[in-house]
């Protein structure tokens, strides 16, 4: 009987590797505006770009904490105000619209599953969007602005890579709550224990990387997770499972909760 490839452990090993690999270009492309190509992925590529969340959170931070650097000497108000405005032309606003969203969906008391499912697809923002998104945004220029310029490179990188763990997390043990026509990038609305471990892993990297003391980096993983998992009881509780708008609002919280430890301890 002849053998493939296919039967080789040795080549299934190579092409999950090269999965895992063009996963971090897939996640590039998906949360952010950066031109790297490749298409077309594979479903498996997609959602291998999830593993990779934490690592593009690294580098939307460093960018971001390059704009503050360089800024922070003239005003750090104005500094934070241009930090945070360029991660969210970065992404194009896509966790912000997520933060927006939910706020409106979550925000009225609404126990219909279909109708807060709709709320989330609608484009207009209402009410609890806009002071979600506002007070968030406020909080994030408010708490980048207490701190010095390198303190802020070093935060945003981590908030911005720390904050992408906990969605991970969520995606992984809850269900997918959109359906049919409402449902979109279902390619990446599934992933695996490995992945998982991965993206916590990317998460560790740059939270010992950049976080200034093993102290801060436990306090900071203990808010993230007790963070985390309120927020999946919550989506569980209103729509039976999460939506990529509910995750853009756990990373954007996350980004607060990390800031806010920087601005207790460096600021």
């Amino acid at each position: 009987m002849t053998s493939t490839n296919e039967d080789r452990p040795e080549a299934n090993d190579g092409q999950t590797l090269r999965h895992a690999l063009r996963g971090v270009r897939a996640a590039f492309i998906f949360l952010t505006r950066v031109p790297v190509g490749g298409f077309p992925y594979q479903t498996v590529e997609w959602q291998w770009a999830n593993a990779h969340f934490p690592l593009v959170g690294a580098f939307l931070g460093a960018c971001s904490g390059l704009v503050y650097w360089c800024a922070c000497d003239f005003d750090a108000t104005f500094a934070a105000v241009l930090a945070v405005a360029t991660s969210i032309w970065m992404t194009g606003a896509f966790h912000e619209d997520g933060l927006a969203d939910s706020a409106d969906a979550l925000g009225g008391g609404i126990d219909d599953k279909p109708r807060v499912l709709e709320i989330l697809k609608d484009s207009r923002i209402g009410t609890y969007g806009t002071a979600g998104f506002v007070m968030v945004l406020l909080a994030r220029v408010a708490l980048l602005s207490k701190l010095a310029a390198l303190p802020g490179l070093l935060a945003l990188v981590s908030a911005h890579s720390l904050a992408r763990v906990a969605p991970i997390w969520i995606k992984t043990f809850l269900p997918y709550a959109s359906e049919g026509p409402l449902a979109k990038s279902r390619d990446l609305e599934s992933s695996s224990s490995v992945q998982v471990v991965v993206a916590t892993a990317w998460g560790l990297v740059f939270g010992v990387l950049f976080v200034p003391s093993l102290t801060t980096l436990l306090w900071i993983a203990l808010a993230l997770a007790i963070l985390g998992r309120f927020l999946a009881w919550r989506f569980d509780r209103r729509v039976g499972g999460y939506t990529g708008d509910f995750l853009g609002a756990t990373e954007q919280l996350g980004e607060v909760v990390v800031l806010l430890a920087f601005a207790i301890t460096m600021g």
